[in-house]
């Protein structure tokens, strides 16, 4: 059973800066496409940020437009870690986060308009942005 588990969350003030960590424990993270969704209460799960498997020919990432600028998704192979640096937060940005992982062949801007696609997900922390 693959395993993600988010971290990082918590509550800050609108510009400020939180950054998310989604860590796997039993599989190599590299592999699979991995996506940050958001979900708000009352609102569809979205996704925001995404990068491609480090197996595809080139890396890319897919970030939604609400969040272009602000929000940065990288990988960190050693510690088979994928982050979410989110900057300059708004109150609008407050939902809770999970981490996705989908197959190798999904691309991160299809990882990022189909909730559906993932096959894994985590439990998800919760990003509160207020003053």
């Amino acid at each position: 059973q693959l395993q993600l588990v988010e971290s990082g969350g918590g509550l800050v003030q609108p510009g400020g800066s939180l950054r998310l960590s989604c860590k796997a424990s039993n599989f190599a993270l590299d592999y699979y496409t991995i996506g940050w969704f958001r979900q708000a209460p009352g609102r569809a799960r979205e996704g925001n940020s995404c990068i491609s498997s480090s197996a595809s020919s080139q890396t890319t990432t897919n970030y939604v437009d609400s969040v272009k600028g602000r929000f940065t998704i990288s990988r960190d192979s050693a510690k088979n870690t994928v982050y979410l640096q989110m900057n300059s937060l708004k109150p609008e940005d407050t939902a809770i986060y999970y981490c996705a992982a989908a197959i190798p062949t999904t691309t991160a801007q299809a990882m990022c308009a189909a909730p559906s696609l993932p096959l894994y997900w985590g439990q998800g922390t919760q990003v509160t942005v207020a003053s």
